[in-house]
């Protein structure tokens, strides 16, 4: 993230400037090689499960395209539900998998390119019609893959969790409270929710 983020948040609120004096610089940085499909599969491999136990069903299904690094949309269909259900995926997951394949297939879910001309509203419109993606997952692939700079997830735990640490608050402010407290981080939202992910750490560690 771009030192113009560091000096909009450090002038216009002060705990973000203690975070970043504490922390050092946004180590925010997008997977941009990633295709949407791609980020999507992965995003759904790992909801309700740790890192690891995501990775290692990732691995299988990946062992059934050899000779791909990702498989395209196109190759989903080659492959039986049974076999991507003994990689380890749900059969929720694999309705996902299925649904997203379909629907980049079908353009719903464009190519990256095509995405750089669309709003983060209108990526989170088009994207949350795939089965198993919600806005949530939606606002991490914003920010981790295409690198948008004004996200601000007010769903996400973390980054509620990681507001209350740093300002120093009983609760957790909900999600319409955060959004009206962090309009003056615009228009650099997505490096201060890194900020408040990184308060939140600082708390578990200590």
């Amino acid at each position: 993230m771009t030192p113009e983020a560091h000096a909009h948040l450090s002038q216009a609120c002060p705990v973000m400037r203690r975070l970043i004096e504490q922390v050092g610089p946004c180590g925010l940085v997008p997977d941009g090689k990633r295709s949407p499909f791609e980020a999507l599969v992965r995003a759904v491999a790992h909801q309700q499960l740790n890192g690891t136990a995501a990775e290692t069903i990732l691995g299988r299904f990946l062992a059934l395209f050899p000779g791909k690094r990702f498989p395209a949309p196109e190759d989903i269909p080659t492959v039986t539900d049974e076999a991507i259900r003994a990689a380890g995926f749900s059969r929720s997951k694999l309705a996902a998998i299925r649904d997203i394949a379909a629907k980049a297939q079908a353009g719903i879910v464009p190519p990256k390119r095509a995405l750089t001309k669309l709003t983060d509203d209108e990526i989170i419109t088009r994207l949350t019609e795939c089965r198993g993606v919600g806005r949530w997952t939606v606002e991490m692939f914003l920010m981790s893959t295409l690198g948008r700079p004004d996200v601000l997830p007010v769903d996400d735990f973390g980054v509620r969790n990681g507001y209350r640490i740093a300002f120093g608050l009983d609760a957790m402010p909900k999600p319409k409270e955060l959004l009206a407290l962090g309009e003056s981080w615009r228009p650099y939202r997505t490096t201060a929710s890194w900020y408040l992910w990184r308060a939140a750490d600082m708390a578990k560690e200590k």
